[in-house]
């Protein structure tokens, strides 16, 4: 008997570490940090790190919206006048509803064929320099900057152990063996043609 083991995808997202960042001497604001891992087909990196401030998120939320007209969107926490930035229960209910927002928006397969949401978790582009990505209107394509944001940005064990690896491979003169290390996501162009999932109800 052969047994055929069907690997499940999965994508894990965490936005997590608030920090408070200043604009200036008079403003402030608070960035989150967005942390991926996932062996979808969809992502061209299997494991990211970028940080994101909130008006970010509704820029994000915004060209999704209106690239699926038909597909209501999960809804962003509620921009209050009242949040307060020294506040922890504050700042606290806000990651963990910017979390549940992109949990559900990577649901859909929809929206994970769309280009803005990859540069989004996987790239600190600005939202001018997403959109110029998206429209072909930079030298670099969707692909390339994620891979060059990820090579510039190797802050995970996982990598850093292959790195070292490979750096030990290529100081021997032994012929090295593809030994399966997991880089192979590097030929994974961006963008995802998922058959549709299942319709939340």
């Amino acid at each position: 008997l052969i047994f055929i083991m069907h690997l499940q995808e999965f994508v894990t997202v965490l936005v997590r570490d608030p920090r408070t960042q200043k604009e200036d001497s008079w403003h402030s604001y608070i960035d989150y940090e967005i942390f991926i891992h996932t062996n979808s087909m969809c992502f061209t990196r299997k494991t990211s790190c970028v940080r994101r401030r909130f008006r970010e998120f509704v820029w994000l939320r915004q060209r999704l919206q209106s690239n699926a007209v038909l597909i209501q969107l999960p809804e962003l926490p509620s921009k209050t006048p009242f949040f307060n930035m020294n506040n922890p229960h504050h700042v606290d209910h806000r990651r963990q509803g910017l979390q549940e927002f992109l949990e559900k928006i990577l649901q859909d397969a929809l929206l994970l064929s769309d280009s803005r949401l990859h540069l989004f978790l996987q790239t600190q582009l600005s939202p001018e320099d997403m959109e110029a990505c998206v429209s072909g209107q930079t030298k670099y394509s969707v692909a390339d900057a994620i891979h060059k944001f990820a090579s510039l940005n190797r802050r995970f064990p996982v990598e850093e152990e292959e790195r070292k690896k490979e750096k030990n491979r290529a100081d021997s003169d032994s012929e090295s063996s593809s030994s399966g290390l997991g880089l192979s996501d590097d030929s994974i162009s961006c963008g995802c043609k998922a058959s549709p999932a299942s319709e939340e109800s």
